[in-house]
């Protein structure tokens, strides 16, 4: 029998939990939802190419066949473009928006500024849940492929650069990556 302690405490996590929760909760576009797709078969299993004007990143599992995933990517003037190699994955990164980026939107980034804070990783950090850092010739690009607290983004051109995933999509594909994958981002 529930005593009228368990039933206040029930009622009132429920509540939370409806509070917290979203009215709808957002869907991407099916074809933004990862699927095995023909590819080029002379590309190398293995291999990660992106195409930022499709809005899709294709994981090369072997010739011919691929696991393609819906991005956000950069907003006209921020992308990023060429050859890099993942060279660190980090779960539940830490994140601080670059120089750059506090400089351009003072407004978003303001608490960065004329500090060092750095944010903790977690479900409200903008890097998601995984991030595959981007390194060409040893050294940082600070591009990243990673999660995102914005699932919407998926299939726009809105960040400051990075490549966005939803993060149950950016886990799948950090279990699969080994560093040192290849990267090509056209």
């Amino acid at each position: 029998m529930i005593n009228r302690r368990k039933f206040v405490a029930s009622a009132l996590a429920g509540t939370a939990l409806a509070a917290a929760a979203p009215a709808h909760a957002f869907e991407v576009d099916p074809k933004f939802r990862p699927q095995q797709v023909r590819i080029k078969a002379d590309l190398t299993p293995g291999q990660i190419l992106i195409l930022p004007r499709a809005h899709f990143l294709y994981y090369v599992a072997e010739p011919g066949r691929a696991i393609r995933y819906g991005v956000g990517v950069g907003k006209a003037g921020l992308e990023f473009t060429g050859d890099a190699v993942i060279q660190v994955k980090k779960e539940w990164p830490t994140w601080r928006p670059t120089d750059e980026m506090i400089e351009r939107d003072p407004g978003a980034y303001g608490k960065f500024k004329d500090n060092d804070y750095v944010q903790p990783g977690g479900p409200g950090n903008p890097l998601g849940a995984r991030a595959l850092y981007l390194f060409q010739n040893g050294r940082d690009t600070y591009f990243r492929i990673h999660g995102t607290t914005a699932p919407e983004s998926i299939g726009r051109s809105v960040s400051n650069g990075c490549i966005r995933m939803l993060n149950d999509h950016v886990i799948d594909l950090y279990n699969r990556v080994p560093l040192g994958t290849p990267v090509t981002v056209i």
